[in-house]
């Protein structure tokens, strides 16, 4: 237990992504905040600790589908898969949502004003998000394949115009953070994504595209902050101290 509890939360899902269900079912933010330890978090959460750990037990016992080892990936496959499963996601998603939303709106929004509030919160985040793919496929995930094929190559290469990969990915994290945030007042706006008694179809599929519009978002961030980040920094520093 005792090396479980140095852990920080996202190295923990980055271990084992079964853990996530948990620290989900509790509305403890893994991607954005995992660099907390499970001790912090269940302080802060008022939550009870050996409970919490018997939990993250239970679920890692349980015979589950198994998930990709995304952490012993080379980083440009890591990069690779990044862009073609998450962003494709979130380009693929964001004019279905902006569709419904807009209709509920339009047919519910009277009853339901919270619905404009989710609606320009979505707007918002469907924004920022495509600037912040894009800057990733066109700065970052280049830059991690060069150091990748560096290595193979045995090339001695020269620091990148941005400096260092950390700068960049101080800026990701940040707007990480920031989706993190509106995604919070969006199911917060919305109850969890409850839909009300009166909901139409209509209503209660665009609350359950939202849900897992956020839900690949999580694990999006994760993959990033948790894994890729970190290794691309170490891996920068090895390259350039050589």
């Amino acid at each position: 237990m005792n090396s479980t509890m140095e852990k920080t939360i996202g190295q923990m899902v980055a271990d084992d992504y079964r853990t996530a269900q948990v620290f989900k079912a509790h509305k403890i933010d893994f991607c954005c905040k995992g660099n907390r330890t499970l001790s912090e978090v269940a302080s802060k959460k008022g939550l009870n600790l050996e409970a919490l750990q018997e939990e993250l037990d239970t679920i890692k016992d349980k015979s589950q589908a198994s998930q990709p080892d995304v952490a012993s990936w080379p980083l440009d496959l890591l990069v690779d898969y990044i862009e073609k499963k998450h962003h494709r996601y979130v380009e693929e998603h964001i004019p279905i949502l902006n569709q419904y939303l807009d209709k509920l709106c339009r047919v519910h929004g009277e009853r339901h004003p919270e619905l404009f509030e989710i609606f320009e919160h979505f707007k918002v985040s469907a924004g920022e998000l495509a600037m912040h793919m894009k800057k990733e496929e066109l700065v970052l995930f280049p830059w991690v394949r060069k150091m990748v094929e560096g290595i193979a190559d045995r090339e001695t290469l020269e620091a990148p115009h941005f400096g260092t990969v950390r700068n960049p990915i101080q800026m990701m994290m940040q707007e990480h953070d920031n989706e993190g945030e509106r995604f919070r007042k969006i199911a917060a706006l919305s109850q969890d994504y409850t839909p009300p008694t009166d909901a139409c179809n209509t209503y209660r599929v665009t609350f359950s595209l939202l849900q897992e519009f956020e839900d690949d978002l999580h694990r999006h961030i994760h993959l990033e902050n948790n894994i890729l980040f970190p290794k691309a920094e170490a891996m920068e520093k090895k390259l350039l101290s050589n």
